[in-house]
C-alpha cells in the first residue's frame, strides 16, 4: 500500500511538472526548482501511511513472547511400568522402572496454548528397576538385561521426543494439554500422543501424566522367564511428573 501510494503521488507530480519529467530544462522554471518540488511530493507520499504505533502495542512484526523452560530430573519423576504376563502372569511381578536421566526443553505462550513445544532426550541406560519386590542382586541382574537385551543401549543410547504440534485449554492458569510428536525407541519412530496437565508457579513448569506405548511397536525384546511362562506385556504404562524452570 506504501508503495502504491508513494507512485502513485510521484506520478501526479511527473504529469504536474511536464512530460520531460522534473530533469527538464526544455520547460519553464529551473530544474532544481522542479527537483526540490518532486521531493516534496515524495515526502508527503511516505509520510501519508505512517500512523504513530500506540505505547505498548505491537506491529505485524514483533516477536511473539516465548517462555523457556529446561527440564529438570533431579526434581522430577519419570516411570514405566512393565506388567507381567504369560500362562502363569501370577508368579511373576510387575516392573517399576525409573527414568533417572534426561534433559529437554518446553515451550510456552504465556496466556495461550500456541505456539508451544516440547522436545526430551533419555539416556537409555538411566532406565533401572526400582521394585522392591526384587532383591538387589535381582535388581542388577534386571538392569543388565535391560541395557543388554532389551534397549540395547550400547546401539540405542538414547530415546528422544520431539512435539510436533500442542493443542488444548487453558482454564485457571492450568492447561490441559495434548501433545502429538515423534517418539524414537530403540532406533524406531513413531507418532504418538501425550495428555499432560502442565501448571505454572513462578518460574516452575509443571507437568503430570501418563500415556502408554506397545513396546512390539518398536521391537523391544520381552524379557521372560520359567520357560515363557511368565513374560512381559505388549503394553507399556509411563507416567510422570516432570519439573521445568524458566531461563
Amino acid at each position: 500500500m506504501k508503495r502504491f501510494l508513494s507512485s502513485t503521488l510521484v506520478l501526479w507530480s511527473v504529469l504536474a511538472l511536464g512530460p520531460v519529467g522534473y530533469h527538464s530544462t526544455n520547460i519553464s522554471g529551473s530544474s532544481s526548482t522542479k527537483a526540490q518540488a518532486f521531493q516534496a511530493v515524495e515526502r508527503l507520499a511516505n509520510s501519508m501511511y505512517e500512523v504513530p504505533t500506540p505505547d505498548g502495542a505491537k506491529t505485524e512484526t514483533s516477536s511473539i513472547d516465548i517462555a523457556r523452560y529446561r527440564l529438570d530430573a533431579s526434581q522430577s519423576r519419570f516411570m514405566v511400568r512393565a506388567f507381567a504376563g504369560g500362562l502363569l502372569f501370577f508368579k511373576g511381578h510387575d516392573h517399576f522402572i525409573a527414568v533417572r536421566d534426561f534433559s529437554g526443553e518446553a515451550q510456552l505462550t504465556p496466556g495461550a496454548t500456541s505456539p508451544a513445544s516440547l522436545q526430551m532426550t533419555i539416556r537409555a541406560d538411566s532406565l533401572v528397576e526400582t521394585r522392591d519386590a526384587f532383591t538387589e542382586q535381582q535388581k542388577q541382574v534386571i538392569n543388565k538385561e535391560l541395557r543388554e537385551i532389551v534397549l540395547e543401549t550400547a546401539k540405542y543410547p538414547e530415546i528422544i521426543f520431539k512435539s510436533t504440534d500442542v493443542t488444548g485449554n487453558l482454564t485457571g492458569g492450568q492447561f490441559e494439554a495434548k501433545i502429538g510428536g515423534d517418539l524414537t525407541l530403540h532406533g524406531v519412530t513413531h507418532h504418538i500422543r501425550i495428555p499432560a496437565q502442565v501448571t505454572l508457579s513462578g518460574t516452575t513448569l509443571r507437568a503430570r501424566g501418563e500415556f502408554t506405548v506397545n513396546r512390539g511397536d518398536y521391537n523391544v525384546k520381552a524379557t521372560s522367564a520359567v520357560h515363557g511362562l511368565v513374560r512381559v506385556r505388549d503394553k507399556l504404562k509411563f507416567t510422570f511428573d516432570i519439573a521445568a524452570h524458566q531461563y
